[in-house]
C-alpha cells in the first residue's frame, strides 16, 4: 500500500449535512423554462432570515443558495457540456448548425440561458491527441480570443438564478500531447517528464505558472493532471501519467494540485478508478480491469488518494470495467465505486465528474438515461453529453417521477456550488503574465531536470561538428524548435552531412528509428528506444519548446542529464546523471 491510508478523512460540517433540509422542494413548470428564475425550493435559515449576514464558508453559500432553486436550476446545474464556436454571441453558420444539434440554439450564450448550465468545456486537439476521437469542434484560437469568450460565456450566466456563483469554465490542460491552448502560453514538459524529474517543487512551481495562465483568460476548471499510474503501455494515457510507480506518482499528482489550486484554478484527478491499468481505448470501447482488488489498491489508487489528500476540488470517473468491484459496469455508473470507494474508502468530498459522456461506453444509454444513471452513481457533473436537451429533459423527468432521488440531484448541486464559491473572488491574474520569463523559467527547470540518458555516457558532448536534426512523421515545428536551440547553444546545424540527432515522438515505432542516427531521443514515452541502434539514447518525454531547449543543452555538452526514466523500458536502464 506504500504506505497510504485509505480511512476517509472527517469533516466538521459535510455537504449532506448542509442540503439535508433543502430536498423537498417544488417541481417548476413542467415545459422547459427560460432563463426566468422557477419557483424556489425551501430556503435555508441563512438563505431566509432577514438580515442575516450572508457566510463567507463556501459550503454553507452553497447551501443556502440551492434553497432558494427550482427544479429547472438543478438540472441545469450539473450539465457541463460542449458548444461550438469561438465568441459567446456570434457564431459562424456552421457552429451555429453544430449548436443546434447538439442542443437546438444558435450560440454557446444561448445554451446557457436555455438550460441554466453549470459550466461548459473548452475543446479542441491536436495531431497527436489521443482524445480527439470526441473532439468534435474546437473553441480555441489564441489567448486573447479565449479570454474574450470565458467573459461572454460568464456574462450570460451571470443572468440565471445561480448567477451569484462563478460560472465553471474547463479545459484538458494535461500539457504534453493533450493540450488545449499552445499558442501564447507556456507549455509546460508532459506528466511522464515530470515524473522524470522527479521534483516535486519544480512541479508544483511550473503548474502553478501554468494555472495562473489559465486563470488569466478566464479558465477556472482543469481537467488534469493525470493521476493514472501506467501499469500497461497504453497509447491513450502513455505520457500523460507521472510514470508506473505509485510511490513516485503520487508526490507529483500533489505537487499538479497544489500548483493549480494555488493559482485559483480548480484541479481534477483523472481518471478514477486508474486508465493506465488497461492499454484500451475508452473513447472507442469499455476497457476491462482485471486486477485484484487488492492490487488496485495497492498500484491504481494511493496516487488518486494522494490527491485527495493534497486537497483537490475534483475527480474524474472513467468508463473503465472493474472486474474485482463492479463487473460489467463502467466506473462511471458504478455506485460501488463512486460512492463506496472513492468516497468511503478514499475520502474523497468534493465534485465527481464524468468522462466524456460523447465516449463510446456511455452511449450504450440514451442522453437523458446515461445522465440519470450517472448521478444515481455519484457524479456531480455531467460532461460532454451528445445531447444537451435530451440529458436536461431526462434528469427533469427523472426528479419528478422519483427515479433520480432529489436528494441525490441536491447533493450533486451542492457540491457543484460549493466548489464555484471556493473558486469565487481569485483575482484574475493580468493577460500580460502568458508566457513571462518567470513562467517560462518554471517550464525550463522541469524540462532540463527530466532529460535522460538510457544509453551513452554522462557528463560529456554527445555529439561532434555540425549536426542534422531529423525526425519521424514530418514534426517541422519540433525540429525547428531544437534547431534554433541548437544554434542558440553554439551547435552549429546543417540541413544534411551532419552528425544525425533523430527525434521519434507519439505513435512511433521500431519502423521509425534511423540506424545511422548518432542519438535518437524519444519525445513521448520511452519504449521505442528499445529497438534503436544508437550510441546515445536520450528522452525528453515531451516535444515543447522547453524540452527542446534542455534537449539542446545536453547535445552542446552544456548541461546534465538528470533524469530517472519513470517507466521500464524493456534492455535499457532507467539511467540517472547526478555525480
Amino acid at each position: 500500500m506504500g504506505g497510504v491510508s485509505f480511512r476517509p478523512r472527517r469533516a466538521a460540517v459535510t455537504v449532506a449535512a448542509l442540503t439535508a433540509l433543502l430536498v423537498s422542494g417544488c417541481s417548476g413548470s413542467a415545459d422547459r423554462p427560460g432563463p426566468a428564475p422557477s419557483t424556489p425550493a425551501t430556503p435555508s435559515t441563512a438563505a431566509s432570515t432577514p438580515g442575516a449576514a450572508p457566510s463567507d464558508d463556501p459550503a454553507a453559500r452553497a447551501a443556502a443558495l440551492v434553497g432558494t432553486l427550482g427544479d429547472e436550476d438543478l438540472v441545469g446545474q450539473v450539465l457541463m457540456p460542449y458548444a461550438y464556436g469561438s465568441a459567446a454571441t456570434s457564431v459562424s453558420p456552421g457552429s451555429a448548425a453544430g449548436n443546434q444539434a447538439l442542443a437546438g440554439v444558435d450560440t454557446p450564450a444561448q445554451m446557457i440561458a436555455k438550460y441554466r448550465l453549470g459550466g461548459l468545456i473548452l475543446v479542441g486537439f491536436s495531431a497527436d491527441d489521443p482524445t480527439k476521437g470526441n473532439q468534435e469542434t474546437t473553441n480555441v484560437d489564441s489567448p486573447d480570443q479565449v479570454r474574450k469568450l470565458t467573459t461572454g460565456l460568464r456574462e450570460a450566466a451571470a443572468k440565471l438564478p445561480t448567477g451569484a456563483a462563478p460560472f465553471l469554465v474547463g479545459t484538458d490542460q494535461e500539457y504534453g500531447v493533450v493540450t488545449r491552448i499552445t499558442d501564447g502560453v507556456t507549455v509546460l514538459p508532459s506528466a511522464l517528464a515530470a515524473g522524470a524529474a522527479g521534483d516535486p517543487a519544480l512541479t508544483e512551481a511550473a503548474w502553478r505558472a501554468a494555472g495562473g495562465e489559465l486563470a488569466a483568460m478566464g479558465i477556472n476548471l482543469d481537467f488534469a493532471p493525470v493521476a493514472d499510474v501506467l501499469a500497461t503501455r497504453s497509447t491513450v494515457i502513455g505520457s500523460r501519467s507521472f510514470g508506473a510507480d505509485p510511490k513516485r506518482v503520487s508526490p507529483q499528482v500533489q505537487a499538479a494540485v497544489r500548483g493549480l489550486q494555488g493559482a485559483g484554478v480548480a484541479a481534477t484527478l483523472k481518471h478514477f478508478p486508474g486508465h493506465g491499468h488497461s492499454a484500451d481505448d475508452s473513447h472507442e470501447e469499455l476497457p476491462v480491469l482485471t486486477q485484484s482488488r487488492a492490487a488496485l489498491e495497492a498500484g491504481a489508487w494511493p496516487s488518486f488518494k494522494a490527491g485527495v489528500d493534497a486537497g483537490t476540488m475534483a475527480v474524474m470517473s472513467a468508463h473503465l470495467d472493474v472486474r474485482a468491484v463492479d463487473p460489467g459496469t463502467p466506473a462511471t455508473f458504478s455506485h460501488k465505486l463512486l460512492t463506496d470507494v472513492l468516497r468511503g474508502q478514499l475520502g474523497f468530498q468534493g465534485v465527481v465528474i464524468t468522462d466524456g459522456m460523447n465516449m463510446a461506453p456511455a452511449k450504450r444509454w440514451s442522453p437523458g438515461e446515461a445522465a440519470v444513471r450517472a448521478l444515481n452513481a455519484g457524479n456531480d457533473l455531467i460532461l460532454m453529453t451528445p445531447n444537451v436537451g435530451q440529458a436536461y429533459d431526462g434528469l427533469l423527468a427523472a426528479v419528478r417521477d422519483g427515479s433520480l432521488p432529489r436528494a441525490r440531484l441536491v447533493d450533486a448541486v451542492t457540491r457543484v456550488l460549493t466548489m464555484k464559491f471556493r473558486l469565487a473572488g481569485q483575482p484574475a491574474p493580468a493577460m500580460s503574465t502568458l508566457a513571462s520569463p518567470a513562467h517560462r523559467k518554471a517550464a525550463d527547470a522541469l524540462a532540463a531536470a527530466a532529460v535522460t540518458v538510457l544509453r551513452g555516457t554522462c557528463g560529456t558532448t554527445p555529439v561532434r561538428g555540425p549536426v542534422t536534426v531529423t525526425s519521424s512523421g514530418g514534426r517541422d515545428r519540433t525540429r525547428a524548435l531544437l534547431t534554433d536551440a541548437l544554434k542558440a547553444a553554439g551547435v552549429t546545424v546543417v540541413p544534411s552531412g551532419g552528425t544525425v540527432v533523430h527525434l521519434v515522438g507519439y505513435g512511433d515505432g521500431a519502423g521509425d528509428l534511423r540506424p545511422d542516427a548518432a542519438v535518437t531521443v524519444a519525445m513521448d514515452t520511452p519504449y521505442v528506444l528499445s529497438g534503436a541502434k544508437s550510441p546515445t539514447l536520450l528522452a525528453t518525454y515531451s516535444s515543447s519548446r522547453a524540452s527542446m531547449t534542455a534537449l539542446a543543452g545536453v547535445l552542446a555538452g552544456k548541461a546534465r542529464p538528470g533524469g530517472r526514466s519513470p517507466v521500464a523500458v524493456s534492455g535499457l536502464p532507467a539511467t540517472t546523471c547526478t555525480a
